[in-house]
């Protein structure tokens, strides 16, 4: 390490956004068939409850800026993947944001 220069590792600090057991159900929940850990639907449900964790984390602690990018790379790679589902599949795409209840 260098003097003087924080490390990029941060004990205590990090936050997880979700854990393994609500990943996994939501994983179920998504999944087009059994093992589909990537379809798009899978990642974006993931995302999206990823998002929901962080958003009550930022509620709480308003000056973590760093949780704050965080979201904002997060909202963005959702934001890419629904609109690539919405070009490739428009039903599938109406089917994820009903049930995940993220438009109106």
């Amino acid at each position: 390490m260098f003097p003087g220069r924080r490390s990029t590792i941060l004990k205590g600090g990090f936050i997880m956004a979700i854990s393994k057991e609500k990943k996994n159900e939501v994983m179920q929940k998504y999944a087009l068939h059994e093992g589909d850990t990537g379809s798009a639907e899978v990642q974006v449900a993931i995302l999206t409850a990823d998002i929901n964790e962080l958003n009550q984390h930022i509620k709480t602690h308003k000056k973590d800026y760093a949780s704050q990018r965080g979201l904002m790379k997060k909202i963005g790679h959702r934001r890419n993947l629904l609109a690539y589902l919405r070009k490739n599949d428009v039903q599938r795409y109406r089917d994820l944001i009903k049930s995940l209840g993220l438009r109106r």
